[in-house]
C-alpha cells in the first residue's frame, strides 16, 4: 500500500519543535533527577538522530526509553507518539497499532490525538492482502478508519481516511464476489446469491456492483425465478446503461424470451433505494 506524503512532514514538525526546547532541557537536570540515567533531552535527541537516520527500529526503542525513563515529562507523551510513527515506518505494524492506542487512551484530548488515530488506523490498512485471504484485517481497518472521520472530521487525515475506506470496501467487495464467483460455478446458486447480495446491500459503490447485478441475473435465471432476474437487470440497465455487464444480462434475459423489467418489492429493488436514500 502506498505511504501517506503528509505523515513525514507532520512527525518533522513534532521531532523538531522538541529537539529545539530538548537541547536546553537536557542540561537543566536537578537533585531531584539523580536517579535518571540519562538526561531526557540526550535520550530523546538520539531517538530523533535515528529515525532522521532512518533506522526506524532503533529510534521507536529509544522513543520507549524516553518514556521508561522519564514517564511523567511532556517528553514521554510526545515519546509514545514518534514511537508509533517509527515502528510504522519499520513496517512493525502490531507494534505501531500498540503505541498508537497506548497514546489515544492516555492522552484522548490531545491535539496529536487524531494523528495517533490515523497511525492506528494505516497500520491495519498496510496489511489488507489479497482477495483470496481473510479479511479479518480488512474489516478492521475499515473500521479504525471510520474512527477517524467519526471522531476528527475536520481533521487534515479525514479525507484520506475517507478514500481508504472506499479501498477497503471494494477489497471486502471483492472477496464476496470471488467466493460467489465459486459457487456460480458449481452451480450452487443460492450460496451464490447470497455471497452477490451482500455486494449490493452493503457495498453499491464499489467497482464490483454491476458484476454483482449481473451474477444475480444470472443466478436467477438457472434458478427460474424470473421476476428477480429481470428486476436485477433492470436495476444494472438503469443505472449502468452502458456497462458491458448490462449487455450480458440482457441477451441472458432475451433468449428465455424476457426483458429486464423492475419488480418494486423485490429486494434489489428495496436494497437500491434504501441506499440511493442515504
Amino acid at each position: 500500500m502506498a505511504r501517506v506524503g503528509f505523515w513525514n512532514g507532520r512527525s518533522a514538525a513534532i521531532a523538531a519543535t522538541l529537539v529545539l526546547a530538548l537541547s536546553l532541557a537536557g542540561c537543566q537536570t536537578t537533585a531531584e533527577d539523580d536517579y535518571v540515567e540519562k538526561p531526557v533531552g540526550e535520550l530523546y535527541n538520539k531517538a530523533n538522530a535515528e529515525l532522521k537516520a532512518k533506522k526506524y527500529k532503533a529510534a521507536a526503542k529509544s522513543f520507549e526509553e524516553v518514556e521508561r525513563q522519564h514517564p511523567y515529562s511532556e517528553w514521554a507523551k510526545k515519546s509514545i507518539l514518534m514511537s508509533a510513527y517509527a515502528y510504522y515506518e519499520a513496517s512493525d505494524y502490531q507494534s505501531a497499532i500498540a503505541s498508537g492506542k497506548r497514546y489515544i487512551g492516555l492522552h484522548p484530548g490531545s491535539d496529536d490525538a487524531p494523528y495517533a488515530q490515523y497511525i492506528v488506523a494505516t497500520s491495519y490498512y498496510e496489511q489488507i492482502v489479497d482477495v483470496g485471504r481473510d479479511q479479518d484485517l480488512t474489516e478492521q481497518a475499515l473500521k479504525e478508519l471510520n474512527e477517524v472521520v467519526r471522531k476528527y472530521p475536520d481533521s487534515d487525515y479525514a479525507r484520506d481516511a475517507k478514500l481508504k475506506m472506499d479501498l477497503a470496501r471494494n477489497h471486502l467487495a471483492g472477496k464476496e464476489m470471488e467466493i460467489g464467483r465459486y459457487y456460480l460455478n458449481k452451480r450452487a446458486y443460492i450460496a451464490a446469491i447470497n455471497r452477490f447480495k451482500v455486494v449490493v446491500e452493503k457495498y453499491q459503490t464499489t467497482t464490483h456492483i454491476e458484476e454483482a447485478l449481473a451474477r444475480l441475473t444470472e443466478s436467477y435465471m438457472a434458478l427460474g425465478v424470473y421476476s428477480e432476474a429481470q428486476t436485477a437487470a433492470a436495476v444494472l440497465g438503469f443505472n449502468y446503461p452502458g456497462s458491458k455487464w448490462y449487455e450480458d444480462s440482457y441477451v441472458l434475459l432475451k433468449s428465455d424470451g424476457l426483458a429486464p423489467r423492475e419488480d418494486q418489492a423485490s429486494w434489489i429493488s428495496r436494497a437500491w433505494r434504501s441506499i440511493s436514500r442515504t
